[in-house]
Formats: structure tokens, C-alpha cells, sequence
């Protein structure tokens, strides 16, 4: 690991405008630069670089950060490899933190691993390219799939021969040790303790990490005459570097394009992958015919939040479809469905048009999940208990869309489309979500056991009918003014003296009434800003700018506002800083109530004839109801319940 010291040394040499010229054409603009960004397509330049702050921001598509947030979001890096990046460019010596023998151990190992599957990526090639075996078989199934050589060669294809010692055989004339061939599962034992090759007479794909490193391999069978002896595909086992339920085929060939397209195509099939390449279109990945983990939404999470799911038209391909999706959308990816014609696949499909034509179809033919999964359960369905379960399923897959604006539209659209009470939809989702107690849809695969998120947990409230908008200015002003302190010589519950900064105050006000954030980001954000108030040299700011964490910069950029630094904007006071502050925690609280109170009427609507419980909800109505509107003429709004 990169100790604190060097990782501070880096932070420090690290020159914005020289680390984003890498990249981005720039030229000066007053104190900044500006270029045409790299995230999105642009013909107007709205990328601005601030050298003061050290920051870049998007005013277009919003992206940007430090120069250690811009190379993980614009190269895919992670944290440390960005890191590494700038140290090798600023000539800085990375010092490791002395690792213990155990981890040295397992460090030694696992890079062992990934050497010897460079070697197997490597021997496939070879043998598909130059052993003739190779070229007569499998180069000749590459080309008869229509897939060019430099498609063959992008995704580093290859060849492995009949002959079942052969690999083992050479890597270990080659030095590499028999234990790590078995290790990474390139080769197994046989009764007699002898290496046996695992993907003998298959084409080979090779499965690359994000991080570009070869985590395993897939292996298809082309002998006709071995079906129903032998499996189709073969893919490495689990080991120490693969994982196939935390890994997505195509990747590392698709990263950027992700990133930039803002949009990620999931297909089932190694093939599918590569055809969509061929027709130009790069931002796409597989899962390989198994079902979706939250490990592998997770890892796209970090690429895009827009996924589209290809698949045939065939009763497999809408089960494939429907598996997995209340999951995407728990986690807050907006999801949309496109089912190719019945017995076409993405392969298929391509290879019998043009890639323009290719292309339209994609764009022109997806639908928004819930649509999708609306006319499928119901189009056609007259027996009205099947209808009650594909509604009861429509209204379940909504409950799981985190954004509280989107999740309330679904539901309007369904009760027009369904001719059912939105009030209706409102309480049985709210009952799907109280049933399910927060707890995350369960995956498809064996043993999933992953714990709640906090996206999934703010998906798993009743639901909200706006934006909680007061609830992002009061985290916008934790960053902007954090350390600012705003009650001087204030007592607390002892009646003892302290002071207390915006976040302090934020904090401790929310606090007394047991109130807190929905968002988590915000939370973290007032949580980690209450840890550094003790620090009087800390700076709310700069630190959030330069965090290490990239959805955090990437939230406190914009508010740097780098196109203000000329402007001569006026900075405000501390007494205007405290009056936002108190404003906005009413407004807060307001809002609060207000959403309570929406729940108890549609609660009151569902109640039946439960007596007991209705008085309590109109009691705590009417509580509720003066407490609302005892603030609303605190901050002099004359809306009242």
C-alpha cells in the first residue's frame, strides 16, 4: 500500500492544467483554461480548468474533480493506480506501507496468478495465429462469425490445441510452476496427478480485469460430434483473481466508452460483445448467461447509471430480460429493455445488417423497463387474478427505483395505463416496501448474501413526492462554509460554553430532533466535516474539492464555481451564513413534516376498519399538522395544512 507521506507528496506536485493537458487541448481563459471536454461530445467549449483551485469542472455534463478524480474517471483507474500514474509522471518515488509476511505472501501469489495467465493469453494466441491447428480451426470459426482480425486481435482471441498435456507441457518448460497452473484453473488433475488442460480443443476468450490485468478465461467447444458430452463453454473456476459473479466480459474494452457514452448495453454472450464492436458500438459488456450480482452492478455504478438490456425475443430471452432487474434498479440505475426479433441474438442480428442500420435498430427499439414489463405481464391478460399478481409484480419492481420523482411517475403512468387508483398503487407499494424492511431484492444467483446499501435503503422508504432539494443546499453549504463558525459562546443541555461551526450546528440541530439526511452522500459529507472541526486550519472546501473519494469532489467542484473567480462576486458574512443556515434546517423540517403527513393520509385511505388505528393516525395528523404550520410562519410561508 501507498503510505499517507508519499500519497500526500503526489496530491501536492500534481498540477492540474498539466495533468488534464495530457488529454484536453487547452487554451488560457482570464486566471483558468478552457477545452472541449473529454466526458461528452462538445462543439462549444465548456470544460474550464482553474489552476488556483486546482480543479476542473464540466459546465456542460458536470464532470471533472482533482487531478486524481479526473484521471479515475477519465482513464478508469482506480484510486491507487491513478495515484501510481502521477507519481510516475511528477518522477515521485511510491513508498510502500511494509506489508506483513502473511500479506507479502498473498501479494506474491496473486500477481504469480496473473503472470501465468498473461503466458496462457499469450500461448492462445500464438497457437490460433501461427500453429497450424490454430489457423485451420480456430481462425477459421472466427471468420466464418463474420469477426474481423482486428476484432480478433482487440479482444486478444485465441486458440488451444486438442492435445490435453500441451499447455502444461510448454508453461512448464517455460519455468512456471505446476501448483499456480492449477491455482488460476488453467489445468486440472487428472487420477493419476498429471495436468490436464481445461479448455483442450476451444477457442479461447480471455476474461480482462478492469484493471487490464488477465483475471481468467472462457473456452468454446467446436466438435459438434462431443455435444451433450461436453459442456459449450467452459469459463476458469473461482480463484484468488477470478470471480465470475464480480466480473463482466468486455469491460476493459468498453470502459471509456461507457463513461463517455453515459450508457452501458448488457448482452448474455462473449460473441455478442464482440458483434457489437464490429457495428462500432463499444459500450457494451456481458454477464455470460448468468444471473447479475450486486458486485457487478456495483462495478457499472461507477461507469454509468443508463443500462440497457439486449436480448432475444424467445421465452429465454425475456426471462434472461426479467432476471436480475429489481436489482439494477435498487441500486439506481435507470433501465430500459430492447428484445430482438424471436431466434436473433445480438450476433445474429448484426451480422445480418449494416452497422448504421444496426444501430438505429438499438436506438430506435428500447424501451423504459417498467413500459416493457407492463405490456408484457398485461398485454392480453383477462383473468383478473393473473392480472392482480402482474400488477402486484409491476408495482414491486417500482418500489426498487431509488429516485423518489421517477418512482412517482411510474406509478401516475401505470394507474392511467392499469385504470387503478394511484392511491391504490401508493399503498401497496408502501406495503412492499414496509414487508421488505429495507432489505435488498434477493439475487439470483446461490448464496448471495450481500448487506443493504444505503441506496437500497433509500429506495426501501415509503414514498416522497419531491426532490429533497433543501436537503442538497444544506450539504452544499457544509462544504462551501463548513468551518465557518456561526454561534459564538453558545451553552449546551450543562450549561457549559461552546461554539459551534455550520457543520457543527447542522449536525447537532438534526440531531436533537433524531432527524437525518435520506442521501448518503450527504451524510457523509456533514459526518466527515463534524470529524475535522476540531482541525482550525481545516477548510471545508478545499478539502471536498480535493477528497479522495471521486463521487465527493465530484459533488463539490461545481460549487467552487470556477467561472465566479473574476467575477467579483460577493463573498457573504458570517451573519449571512447563519441566517441560510437557520433557514434552511426550517425548510428541512418543513419538508419533513410535510412528507409525514402525506404518508398518514394515504395510510388513513387504507386503513379499512381498524378503529384503534385510525385514531392514531388522526391524532398524530393533527399534531403534526400544527407543528407544520407553526414553522411555515417561522420562515413567513403562508402555506398552510
Amino acid at each position: 500500500m501507498i503510505d499517507r507521506q508519499t500519497v500526500e507528496k503526489i496530491k501536492d506536485a500534481a498540477d492540474i492544467v498539466e495533468v488534464v493537458s495530457e488529454f484536453v487541448t487547452l487554451r488560457k481563459s482570464g486566471a483558468n483554461y478552457k477545452g472541449l471536454c473529454p466526458f461528452h461530445n462538445e462543439k462549444t467549449p465548456s470544460f474550464m480548468v482553474s489552476p488556483a483551485r486546482g480543479t476542473c469542472h464540466c459546465f456542460g455534463c458536470g464532470k471533472g474533480g482533482n487531478p486524481v478524480s479526473f484521471l479515475m474517471e477519465h482513464e478508469q483507474m482506480t484510486y491507487p493506480e491513478a495515484l501510481r500514474w502521477l507519481a510516475n509522471k511528477y518522477h515521485i518515488e511510491v513508498v510502500e506501507r511494509e506489508l506483513s509476511d502473511a500479506e507479502k505472501e498473498e501479494q506474491s501469489t496473486r500477481e504469480a496468478m496473473f503472470i501465468v495467465n498473461e503466458f496462457a493469453m499469450q500461448y492462445f494466441m500464438e497457437i490460433l495465429h501461427n500453429h497450424p491447428d490454430g489457423k485451420a480451426i480456430g481462425l477459421q470459426y472466427f471468420r466464418q462469425r463474420g469477426i474481423r482480425d482486428d476484432i480478433i486481435a482487440k479482444f486478444q482471441l485465441g486458440f488451444d490445441l486438442n492435445d490435453r498435456f500441451a499447455f502444461a507441457s510448454t508453461a512448464q518448460k517455460k519455468g512456471y510452476k505446476a501448483e499456480l497452473i492449477e491455482k488460476v484453473g488453467i489445468c486440472y488433475k487428472n487420477e493419476r496427478g498429471e495436468l490436464i488442460d481445461r479448455y483442450a480443443g476451444r477457442v479461447i476468450f480471455p476474461w480482462i480485469g478492469v484493471s487490464g490485468k488477465v483475471v481468467g478465461f472462457g473456452g468454446r467447444k467446436l466438435d459438434s460430434a462431443t455435444k451433450g458430452i461436453q459442456q459449450k463453454y467452459v469459463n476458469s473456476p473461482d480463484s484468488e483473481i477470478f470471480h465470475k459473479d464480480r466480473e463482466l466480459y468486455g469491460l476493459y474494452q468498453a470502459k471509456r466508452a461507457i463513461a463517455k457514452e453515459d450508457c452501458v448495453y448488457m448482452v448474455e454472450g462473449y460473441t455478442d460483445v464482440i458483434a457489437m464492436h464490429q457495428a462500432g458500438i463499444e459500450n457494451v459488456v456481458a454477464n455470460s448467461g448468468t444471473a447479475l450480482s450486486y458486485h457487478q452492478i456495483n462495478i457499472l455504478h461507477r461507469f454509468t447509471s443508463n443500462i440497457v438490456l439486449l436480448y432475444d425475443g424467445d421465452e429465454a430471452g425475456i426471462h434472461a430480460a426479467l432476471r436480475g432487474t429489481d436489482m439494477l434498479l435498487s441500486e439506481g440505475m435507470n433501465l430500459r429493455v430492447l428484445l430482438f426479433p424471436a431466434g436473433e441474438d445480438p450476433d445474429s442480428f448484426a451480422r445480418k445488417m449494416t452497422a448504421t442500420d444496426f444501430r438505429k435498430y438499438i436506438e430506435e427499439h428500447q424501451t423504459d423497463f417498467i413500459q416493457f414489463k407492463t405490456d408484457l405481464l398485461l398485454r392480453n391478460e383477462r383473468d383478473p387474478q393473473k392480472r392482480a399478481e402482474a400488477i402486484n409484480s409491476i408495482v414491486q419492481s417500482i418500489s426498487m427505483v431509488v429516485n423518489p420523482i421517477l418512482r412517482d411517475t411510474y406509478l401516475h403512468d401505470c394507474s392511467q395505463r392499469m385504470g387503478i387508483a394511484e392511491a391504490t398503487l401508493i399503498t401497496q407499494m408502501n406495503k412492499l416496501i414496509r414487508e421488505r424492511g429495507g432489505r435488498k431484492p434477493e439475487a439470483a444467483t446461490d448464496g448471495q448474501n450481500s448487506t443493504a446499501s444505503a441506496a437500497t435503503q433509500t429506495a426501501a422508504k415509503p414514498i416522497l413526492r419531491e426532490e429533497k432539494r433543501v436537503e442538497r443546499l444544506l450539504a452544499e453549504l457544509v462544504v462551501k462554509y463548513g468551518e465557518v463558525v456561526i454561534f459564538d459562546n453558545v451553552e449546551d443541555e450543562n450549561g457549559q460554553a461552546m461554539t459551534l461551526n455550520v457543520a457543527q450546528f447542522v449536525a447537532h440541530n438534526l440531531q436533537v430532533d433524531g432527524l437525518r439526511f435520506d442521501n448518503p452522500l450527504y451524510t457523509r459529507i456533514l459526518d466527515e466535516a463534524v470529524a475535522h472541526s476540531s482541525n482550525p486550519d481545516w477548510v471545508a472546501e478545499r478539502y471536498f474539492v480535493n477528497h479522495d473519494e471521486l463521487e465527493i469532489s465530484r459533488f463539490a467542484v461545481p460549487l467552487s464555481d470556477l467561472r465566479g473567480q473574476n467575477s467579483g462576486a460577493k463573498i457573504p458574512d458570517t451573519e449571512e451564513i447563519r441566517q441560510r443556515t437557520l433557514h434552511l434546517l426550517l425548510d428541512f423540517r418543513v419538508d419533513y413534516l410535510d412528507r409525514r403527513l402525506r404518508e398518514i393520509k394515504a395510510e388513513i385511505a387504507s386503513v379499512g376498519n381498524d378503529e384503534t388505528r385510525l385514531r392514531e393516525l388522526m391524532t398524530e395528523f393533527k399534531e403534526k399538522s400544527g407543528f407544520r404550520n407553526e414553522l411555515a410562519r417561522k420562515i413567513g410561508s403562508n402555506i398552510l395544512v
